[in-house]
């Protein structure tokens, strides 16, 4: 059966220079939840923006949902890093940009998917939802500026998730938080990803974020990477998964692997 998401012989390099991913071929089932994992310059995040159709293969083809992707897919949601929020835009405003943007356009099957149309109580009411899912609604008339790095991140997936994606990709969007703050926005994203049916890749640096949120680990190395290796992970969304007993075996398994790889 095909999978959400299937890379078929997916080459890609800069310039001129030694390819990234070569004859690489990998398939992502509905609602799994993927982490993405290896060393700086190894791919993680260009895989991702391959997946998201940011960027393009130099040889191969990605297919999500059943489609070749050629361009961004409206029914794909990327939070980024950076948050990328709008510094005169309260916080409400922020994340209920992305909604207000596909009513402007209607269901064009560009800018959002065909077939539905959005109101502007179904823009309020599903914005003030994620805003007191993610513990921000307190927060909606404030600006970025006025907030601390979590809150911004906590703001910019209000605004992704608010869109309602059957695809989330995810690139570091952690890594720059504080440790409760970091575990805290795991467990809410880990806990969405399970009510749901979404289909969910992070990239991240952090091995015990891996763990955590993965069901599938796809470890990348810094050569050419032509064969997936694939961790599966039966402990990710664990309630107290770092006092597990095999929580650190796991991390050495997964710490000798990169190793390897460096």
């Amino acid at each position: 059966m095909p999978g959400m998401i299937e890379l078929k012989n997916l080459t890609f390099s800069y310039g001129g220079t030694a390819p990234i991913f070569e004859g690489f071929d990998l398939q992502i089932d509905r609602g799994e939840a993927w982490a993405v994992i290896g060393p700086s310059g190894c791919g993680k995040t260009t895989l991702l923006y391959l997946m998201a159709g940011l960027r393009h293969p130099s040889a191969g083809t990605i297919v999500i949902g059943g489609s070749p992707i050629t361009r961004p897919r409206p029914q794909t949601g990327l939070v980024l890093q950076d948050h990328g929020l709008l510094p005169w835009a309260t916080v409400r405003d922020n994340a209920k940009l992305g909604l207000r943007i596909r009513k402007f356009y209607g269901p064009d099957g560009r800018h959002a998917p065909p077939g539905a149309r959005i109101k502007r109580e179904g823009i309020e009411k599903r914005v003030s939802y994620w805003l007191g899912r993610l513990g921000i609604e307190a927060l909606q008339d404030k600006y970025p500026s006025q907030l601390s790095r979590g809150q911004r991140q906590r703001t910019a997936i209000a605004r992704t998730l608010a869109m309602e994606p059957d695809l989330l990709l995810m690139d570091e969007p952690f890594s720059a938080l504080d440790a409760n703050i970091r575990e805290d926005l795991q467990r809410v994203m880990t806990a969405f990803h399970h009510e749901s049916d979404i289909t969910s890749i992070i990239v991240t640096h952090d091995i015990e974020e891996a763990i955590f949120v993965g069901e599938r680990i796809l470890v990348l190395k810094g050569a050419a990477n032509r064969e997936p290796r694939v961790i599966e992970n039966n402990m990710a969304g664990l309630e107290n998964i770092r006092n597990h007993p095999l929580f650190q075996e796991r991390c050495e398994t997964l710490r000798g692997m990169l190793g390897d790889f460096l």
